[in-house]
């Protein structure tokens, strides 16, 4: 899978994106991860990109034309038709699901704006999503986007060296991850739950499933309304709401 990034600091994306998982599964061919520095593509001497917004108002704007440019730079290598994501604190908020929707693709290119935003005109031309990671603002777009990236890239197939975990951490049927541990048996007087301790597989799974019911009942509990729940699961968590 082939990340691009359109951003006005490329060493933010590149050394974020070169270390643990991400580096590895680079190293290995499984992803790429490349940024393209839209100054680059400015035809001003200094190499601004930016301008004062018509209609005034404070900060600046990003301008069209470099922008493109640098589009026009990273499409020519990608076949057929790629996602191009604006990141914007107006977008739909991100979530797990789109991470999963998203890891389909080859291609992927992110669009990171500054200052003020970005000319209206070149975000019609070539924004397919506009996404968010969550409600406030960031100064570019940069940290958004390294974000997307790792929960993408880290379901690419390969990328984990086991599969399952990326098929059951947090968010897995729209829940929380149930607790984990490991040696000591005790730490402090805190002792590893006997059930972990049995090798009875059915209770371990029972055990787990309902730690994370209620763990996204304590947390997230708009969650559940989205969850992907048994009958069983249902009369457990009627029963922890009455103990409430």
């Amino acid at each position: 899978m082939r990340f691009h990034v359109l951003t006005l600091f490329p060493e933010m994306i590149e050394q974020g994106c070169r270390t643990s998982i991400l580096g590895r599964a680079a190293d290995a061919g499984l992803i790429t991860v490349s940024a393209t520095n839209i100054r680059d593509f400015s035809e001003n001497k200094h190499g601004h990109v930016d301008d004062y917004p018509y209609g005034g108002g404070a900060g600046m704007v990003m301008q069209p034309g470099p922008i493109d440019r640098a589009y026009q730079s990273i499409k020519q290598n990608i076949p057929g038709k790629a996602r191009v994501i604006y990141v914007t604190p107006q977008g739909t908020v991100f979530h797990q699901r789109m991470a999963e929707e998203l890891a389909k693709e080859e291609d992927l290119i992110f669009l990171c704006g500054h200052y003020e935003g970005v000319d209206e005109r070149i975000l019609e031309k070539l924004v397919t999503d506009y996404v968010s990671i969550g409600d406030y603002v960031l100064t570019g777009g940069e940290l958004p986007a390294m974000v997307m990236i790792d929960a993408i890239a880290r379901l690419v197939p390969g990328v984990l060296s086991n599969q399952v975990s990326a098929e059951f951490e947090s968010f897995h049927d729209n829940l929380l991850e149930y607790p984990q541990y490991t040696r000591p048996e005790e730490y402090e007087g805190r002792r590893v739950p006997e059930v972990l301790l049995s090798g009875h597989h059915a209770n371990i799974e029972q055990w787990r499933r309902e730690q994370s019911l209620t763990r996204t009942l304590h947390w997230r509990p708009d969650l559940l309304e989205k969850a992907e729940l048994t009958k069983k699961d249902r009369e457990y968590l009627a029963k922890q709401t009455d103990r409430k």
